[in-house]
């Protein structure tokens, strides 16, 4: 039977973490501060940036919020982005994605501050991560990193199979295993006999986006399986992309869904955010 992986309470503590931090930096006053960007109605957008405020309030971080309407063009989404990239009450900038089809979401990112991207999707920040020399992480990958080591997972020698190449989630998160001296590979929808490869993961990442696609017969007996997946299901519960009853009777270590990376992703921001004000204020 697996340990379960607490999601929830590990962010707690990493978020009280930055609290006590962003109060160490008011009393040399400096506020943190984060501008989030949301374009339209869309609800999961909503609810999402309803849950990144509410942590902002819990870490004491200045909360920007700019709900735009549907209808908003892409230049003036750019002149928004540039207009806090000179903002000094702001550290950090998220646009919520997807943004509508007429706005080119790559063309966005790129007018994004390197130093402000607390989502690192920057080129210049995807570079940094390539090379091992970053400040900021993707905050879903980093929040599994963070999952690992606070579980006491030592990734150094151990075979990593990451399901899923998307920029946001896989291939960062190949890189960040394979920073930490995991042999890794990667697979994807057009990876041949995908259960062979599976099943001689040490530790195995998936985020796929396919409720219950990792069954028990793919995975290796006292694997570490990390659900990245949040998928809903017709009873309107949410699920992950691993088959999380039959496979936590195989796994040494599982993370649940909700409450597994789910909270890590939010508590991850928090903490590029700060360290975005600490790297801005020219404290390390």
């Amino acid at each position: 039977m697996a340990r379960i992986i607490d999601g929830k309470e590990i962010s707690r503590v990493v978020r009280e973490q930055v609290a006590a931090e962003v109060t160490a930096l008011k009393e040399r006053g400096i506020e943190t501060g984060l501008a989030v960007i949301i374009v339209g109605d869309d609800p999961a957008s909503k609810l999402y940036v309803s849950n990144k405020k509410k942590a902002c309030e819990s870490c004491g971080i200045k909360s920007f919020e700019y709900a735009l309407p549907e209808s908003t063009s892409q230049e003036e989404l750019i002149a928004l982005v540039r207009q806090l990239n000179g903002d000094k009450r702001v550290n950090g900038i998220l646009v919520q994605l997807p943004l509508p089809s007429h706005i080119d979401e790559q063309e966005v990112i790129l007018a994004i501050s390197p130093e402000k991207d607390v989502d690192s999707f920057h080129p210049v920040n995807v570079g940094r991560i390539m090379l091992g020399d970053y400040s900021f992480l993707p905050c879903t990958p980093a929040g599994v990193m963070e999952l690992l080591a606070r579980s006491g997972i030592e990734v150094e020698g151990k075979n990593c199979v990451v399901i899923g190449r998307s920029n946001i989630v896989g291939k960062p998160m190949a890189m960040l295993l394979l920073h930490k001296n995991g042999t890794v590979t990667i697979c994807h929808s057009r990876t041949r006999n995908l259960a062979d490869v599976t099943r001689r993961a040490d530790i195995l990442v998936v985020a796929v986006g396919r409720a219950g696609f990792v069954t028990a017969d793919m995975v290796k007996e006292g694997a570490v399986v990390i659900d990245v997946g949040m998928n809903r299901k017709p009873d309107g519960k949410f699920c992950g992309d691993v088959d999380f009853d039959n496979v936590k009777d195989k796994a040494s270590f599982i993370t649940p869904v909700p409450g597994g990376v789910g909270p890590m992703t939010i508590a991850m921001l928090m903490k590029n955010t700060l360290t975005a004000a600490k790297l801005q204020n020219g404290i390390k």
